[in-house]
């Protein structure tokens, strides 16, 4: 990936916050506990799982800068959510949460050395070692990606009669 590439993506992962902030403010508050089918996400669970992969993805970079070589916690998305029972748990924290940590993230990411972006980790769900690149590309992605997913719970809620 070239120095211009990363930036734009390390601009793509800094929009996140205000992304989803924009997105949510077109979602009706009594949809955020419509899920679609009993194994999909309400609105309220992805922006728990949000604040949960945000610091996930927190100290994923910095085991990247600080740890190369080393490996990586895996964890089980739609196990955390059963057993954290994440509608119980408050989303303006979650979102504060996001925020905080993005901007705490994006701070260090752009005063990395290009030497640190070589840096690698084990990850448990890859047969080949995980780049800081492919860091990078899948949390710049990941904010986007959920409000596709809360677009898709608004538009199944409204099919079903939610307005």
């Amino acid at each position: 990936m070239t120095p211009q590439q990363r930036d734009a993506l390390i601009d793509r992962y800094a929009e996140g916050p205000e992304l989803l902030d924009a997105a949510l403010a077109e979602l009706p508050p009594q949809m955020w506990t419509f899920k679609p089918s009993p194994a999909d996400w309400s609105v309220h669970e992805i922006l728990i799982h949000l604040a949960d992969s945000e610091t996930n993805a927190f100290l994923r970079c910095r085991r990247l800068v600080a740890e190369p070589g080393g490996s990586l916690m895996a964890y089980d998305q739609d196990l955390w959510a059963h057993a954290l029972d994440y509608h119980s748990r408050d989303t303006e924290l979650a979102r504060s949460i996001v925020g905080l940590v993005r901007r705490s993230t994006t701070e260090l990411l752009r005063s990395l050395p290009d030497t640190v972006w070589r840096h690698t980790v084990e990850h448990a769900e890859l047969d080949r070692p995980y780049t800081f690149d492919d860091w990078l590309e899948v949390y710049a992605a990941h904010i986007p990606d959920h409000i596709e997913q809360m677009m898709r719970n608004r538009a199944a809620w409204e099919a079903a009669g939610g307005r």
